[in-house]
């Protein structure tokens, strides 16, 4: 697929996961609203960080797919894992709201109405998330997509969270354990932080030039040890690094100090150029030393 084909590809799963986010906060508000219910109202806050984090996901697609400029000569690759940053901001934000009100209705437990139509309302939300959020996380992963794989493990992580708060529901309505209401939400709340704390880690090493995962580098590794294997060129272990979906792959290549200008320059094509078909799309910047004495020029 080319980089605009893409490009459009990934906005229209962000755009997906907008519509989604919606749809199931609207549902599990309503759930939330009939039942009285502060465990499907954790749900509904979750899924409103959805829709943010969602939006912010379309935004930091579009900006990552722009070209280099004057001001950003490796273009903007980062800006994914701002998204990621946003996201798991607003994770710790609903969160905190999560437990604010779990810990009320803790200490003032109140019965629940209307238990069979919220339930059927939010099971109905947990199986759009799944479908959208399995989606997510296969495009995502396809094409090496930090927004979208966020965005797809949020999702999968609120169907988890509601079948948790639809189990404990179910609970209440049988037994009448009013306090497990609160409780569930409360549980929630702190698998909240966690996932939170997960998106912020990780878009905060993507922005420290973390190194390309270890499968690619393998990749990069295969190619080089066709060239070292007669043994007059010498390649150092490659530096890597990743922004966003672009990678980069820093080379240092060693040849005999004899070797024409013109030869040594041919290598460095092949070399990148094999990289290049290993790891489509990756940028490649080589650097030659000459091995050996080299007669002076007087």
């Amino acid at each position: 697929m080319t980089e605009p084909g893409q490009h459009r590809l990934l906005i229209r799963c962000m755009l997906l996961s907008v519509a989604t986010a919606l749809t199931t906060m609207a549902l599990k508000a309503g759930a939330a609203w009939i039942t009285g219910s502060v465990g499907l109202l954790s749900d509904a806050l979750e899924s409103g960080v959805n829709l943010v984090a969602a939006v912010v996901g379309v935004f930091a697609l579009r900006t990552a797919a722009k070209p280099p400029d004057e001001n950003h000569d490796f273009g903007h690759g980062k800006a994914e894992y701002l998204s990621a940053a946003v996201e798991g901001a607003m994770i710790f934000a609903a969160a905190a709201v999560i437990v604010w009100t779990s810990v009320r209705r803790l200490l003032e437990p109140q019965p629940l109405t209307e238990v069979g139509l919220g339930l059927f309302l939010s099971a109905g939300s947990s199986i759009l998330n799944l479908a959208v959020g399995l989606l997510l996380l296969r495009v995502g992963r396809q094409h090496r997509s930090v927004t979208l794989v966020a965005d797809g493990k949020h999702l999968l992580t609120d169907v988890w969270t509601s079948v948790g708060v639809l189990a404990g529901i179910g609970l209440v309505a049988v037994f009448g354990w009013y306090v497990l209401d609160p409780i569930v939400a409360l549980l929630v709340g702190l698998n909240i932080l966690r996932i939170g704390y997960g998106l912020v880690r990780e878009s905060v090493v993507g922005l420290l030039d973390a190194a390309l995962p270890a499968d690619d580098v393998a990749q990069v590794q295969q190619v080089l040890d066709r060239y070292r294997a007669d043994g007059s060129v010498t390649i150092l272990p490659p530096r890597t690094r990743a922004s966003g979906r672009q990678r980069f792959v820093y080379l240092t290549v060693r040849v005999p100090g004899d070797w024409t200008v013109r030869a040594g320059h041919d290598l460095l094509d092949r070399v990148e150029e094999d990289v290049r078909s290993a790891l489509p799309g990756t940028t490649v910047f080589t650097h030659l030393e000459p091995v050996g004495k080299v007669a002076r020029r007087r």
